[in-house]
């Protein structure tokens, strides 16, 4: 007789993140089987490039179980004897990288068996996030979503009505796969509370949506409320520019007036001005020294009436003509006549000095 693992057990296993799972292993010796008993439990990689990591060991009668370091003290033997016939592995605190492929090796010289099967770690869905996408108006498709973030594929959504008459609205279609349901042209009955459940082999978990179905916004109260908005910013640029305009005509008329005050304010007197001036100063000085008759004689020469150019100035005072003298003779009776006083004139040379 040889040795045998007597386990029939079933080849898979599926269990959800966090729980326990027993892989068994029984085994019966032959009485040839004298040599050293040997167990060994690994995880068999699945390229066939990598080795296999060795889990659990039993060797020499003593149990190395911290022998794998991502399960360090969360695998154990079953029996605290395993020489008995129980190689069997508890192990706890399950991971989804804990899925793969065990397999249980007994040894004892002459004799060795082997026994594998798969663990599949599932993990539950996480709680599902709920929300309606879109408008929920009434006459319009409202979409319902629910969906989880993180769970074993495959899984399933469900949703159901739990107020009201607790039927969902004769119109919804729903989608298991993708968690949607979709209310075509929703009335207000179609308000109420909404519970999705997501599921999978291992687990599930629920969302609750409060759906309003409101009735459609007053479309014409909106569009005569932009249409005022347009106007009144329009009505805004036009005084801005108005008064944009005015403020440019105002600086500009002010530039104009004082462009023209500037024109009219006479230049510099030159040398040949200020000696012109001298001359006339003089000659309003001798007017008002002279007597009526002086001022007939004055009216007599037209010469004196206009200002005497520069080259005129220039000319020494012998080059003026003297008035004739019988001039004065002549201007006394006819200013006598006219009621005017006579008035003794200092004589004066040619010059025009006083005597």
């Amino acid at each position: 007789i040889l040795m045998e693992i007597t386990t029939t057990g079933p080849s898979s296993i599926e269990k959800a993140s966090g729980q326990s799972v027993k892989l068994e292993c029984q085994f019966t010796l032959a009485s040839e089987d004298t040599g050293p008993l040997d167990i060994e439990w690994s995880l068999m990689a699945s390229d066939n490039q990598q080795e296999d990591k060795v889990v659990i060991l039993y060797s020499g009668d003593r149990a190395y179980e911290d022998y794998y370091e991502p399960m360090r003290g969360r695998v154990h033997f079953n029996s605290a004897d395993p020489k008995n016939g129980d190689a069997s592995i508890n192990l706890t605190g399950l991971k989804s990288s804990d899925s793969g492929t065990y397999q249980c090796k007994v040894k004892k010289a002459p004799g060795i068996r082997s026994r594998k099967m798969l663990l599949i770690v599932m993990v539950k869905p996480s709680k599902p996030r709920c929300h309606a996408d879109g408008p929920t108006e009434e006459g319009k498709d409202v979409v319902l979503k629910c969906m989880s973030s993180d769970g074993t594929q495959p899984l399933k959504y469900t949703w159901e009505k739990t107020s009201d008459n607790k039927l969902l609205p004769a119109s919804a279609v729903m989608d298991p796969v993708s968690g949607t349901i979709n209310v075509k042209n929703a009335s207000a009955s179609a308000s109420g509370t909404y519970v999705c459940t997501a599921t999978n082999r291992v687990g599930s978990d629920q969302c609750i949506l409060h759906l309003k179905v409101t009735p459609p916004p007053n479309n014409g109260g909106v569009i005569a409320a932009a249409v005022i908005s347009v106007l009144l910013i329009l009505i805004i640029i036009a005084v801005i520019l108005f008064c944009c305009y005015r403020s440019r005509n105002r600086k500009k008329y002010e530039k104009e007036i004082c462009n023209e005050i500037r024109e009219d304010v006479p230049p510099p007197k030159s040398r040949v001005s200020t000696a012109h001036s001298f001359t006339m100063g003089s000659q309003r000085s001798s007017l008002g020294s002279m007597s009526p008759s002086n001022l007939h004689e004055y009216a007599l020469k037209p010469q004196y009436n206009k200002i005497p150019s520069s080259e005129e100035y220039e000319k020494p005072p012998s080059h003026v003509p003297l008035p004739p003298p019988n001039s004065t003779k002549m201007a006394g009776p006819n200013l006598s006549r006219m009621g005017a006083v006579p008035v003794m004139i200092p004589a004066q040379n040619r010059d025009g000095s006083i005597v």
